[in-house]
């Protein structure tokens, strides 16, 4: 079971399309469910200690809905960096290793909090480019299928 935990909704057409073209895709290979928490406002002129709080609300309000017995993979600029192969692997030792549960998580816009941090069992860095916190979800969720046709040798149908 898989499930994205993402701050925010989509609001644009063709990014639901695409996430919704890959979450049938997956079907094939496991259950995935996603779950949107409200973001916060967070306009430009926020002051450095309100888009603090911004951040600490958004960190528990995702916390909330991860479950104790789920391998938390939070997105962070911080975290490993892997190339697709090495991704793929890490999923399968993951599953090997009897983490059935996996929850990828992913903060707002402007970041994620200390306690989120901490509960993180692993914090990957999808690229060294920033990308906007709603297109993340279509990039795990591609990241994701291209692992399951790797680790299956089968072929990437684009």
């Amino acid at each position: 079971m898989i499930r994205i935990i993402a701050c925010g909704t989509v609001k644009d057409a063709w990014l639901r399309n695409g996430i919704q073209e890959y979450l049938k895709r997956l079907r094939a290979y496991d259950k995935l469910e996603i779950v949107e928490v409200p973001d916060e406002k967070a306009p430009a002129s926020n002051s450095e200690a309100q888009n603090a709080k911004v951040i600490r609300t958004e960190g528990e309000k995702l916390l909330k809905r991860i479950s104790a017995d789920e391998y938390v993979i939070l997105l962070d600029l911080a975290g490993k960096a892997m190339d697709s192969e090495s991704f793929a692997h890490t999923l399968d030792r993951l599953y090997a290793e009897g983490h059935t549960k996996l929850a990828f998580v992913i903060g707002g816009s402007l970041g994620v909090s200390d306690d989120l941090i901490r509960r993180a069992d692993m914090r990957w860095q999808l690229s060294r480019a920033t990308f906007p916190h709603q297109l993340c979800r279509l990039i795990v969720l591609e990241q994701i299928y291209r692992a399951y046709k790797i680790l299956r040798n089968e072929p990437y149908h684009k």
